[in-house]
């Protein structure tokens, strides 16, 4: 099986103690990134431990924005794109709109 690449964990050190993602939102990027990712690569990626991955991706499931299944001893998590963002202010409608203009490479001509 092949591993998708994910995003350079955050890293040590200085930094702004902000984000324009909520936790919430930077574990969706992961999973979009990697359905099959693990707690422990996730909580790598966002900076937080797994015990608190495992409860935002509850919370996700929960509230119907994540699906879970069992393959083999791990799980694969899917994003329902199409779902509307829990902020109806919002411009952009869905979540995989987001998660589209988040994870898509752009080139410096665009």
């Amino acid at each position: 099986m092949t591993r998708k690449k994910m995003l350079v964990p955050k890293a040590p050190g200085p930094g702004p103690e902000w984000s324009f993602l909520t936790k919430h939102g930077r574990v969706l990027l992961c999973v979009a990134q990697d359905p099959e990712a693990r707690l422990c690569d996730i909580a790598t990626f966002v900076g937080i431990t797994e015990r608190r991955v495992h409860g935002i991706l509850k919370d996700l499931i929960e509230s119907g924005y994540v699906t879970k299944t069992k393959t083999g001893r791990r799980n694969r998590y899917e994003i329902l794109v199409h779902l509307p963002l829990p902020d109806p202010t919002h411009r952009i409608q869905a979540i995989g709109e987001v998660l589209n203009l988040l994870t898509t490479e752009r080139t410096n001509s665009e």
